[in-house]
């Protein structure tokens, strides 16, 4: 089934988008000791919120932005996104249900991999925090599923 005949719709949303989008709409607010994303009941236009954003903190480090997903982004491979791909590959919180979320009839992640998406959704950073070296892995276009399968071998060997 295509992305479109699953998701009802031909332009879809990316739920780690850009906020400077004409059409972006803040997703969630980042929070807790996780900084993990607590979505909001309905979206708000970035332009209502970028501007009572202080100055001195990137967006991104507070909020998450959903825009449409578009063909020339760095994520895309033919109607594919890769960053849902690199998510996807990562190991999931156990306990972690799926979110509310408005975006999802609409989501690019969803309509691409279902609830796995929505499973680890909260848990993306668009703007990646220094020492989050998965994060660096997962956000990184180049990277491989070779090379997330190491590293996650590599810390899950380390955790023991």
């Amino acid at each position: 089934m295509s992305t479109a005949d699953r998701s009802g719709t031909s332009r879809l949303w990316c739920p780690s988008g850009k906020a400077e989008a004409p059409e972006s709409v803040v997703l969630g607010v980042r929070s807790g000791q996780n900084a993990e994303v607590v979505y909001l009941a309905d979206p708000v236009p970035a332009r209502d919120v970028l501007p009572v954003v202080p100055k001195d903190v990137e967006p991104t480090r507070v909020l998450r932005f959903a825009s449409h997903c578009v063909s020339n982004c760095l994520h895309r491979r033919g109607n594919d996104c890769t960053l849902v791909e690199r998510v996807a590959a990562t190991p999931a919180a156990e306990s972690r249900s799926v979110p509310r979320c408005h975006l999802r009839t609409q989501c690019k992640w969803w309509a691409q991999i279902g609830v796995d998406g929505c499973h680890r959704c909260p848990a993306v950073a668009t703007t990646v925090v220094e020492g989050d070296d998965l994060g660096v892995l997962v956000a990184d276009p180049s990277t491989t599923q070779e090379q997330l399968d190491v590293w996650i071998a590599k810390a899950a060997s380390a955790a023991c």
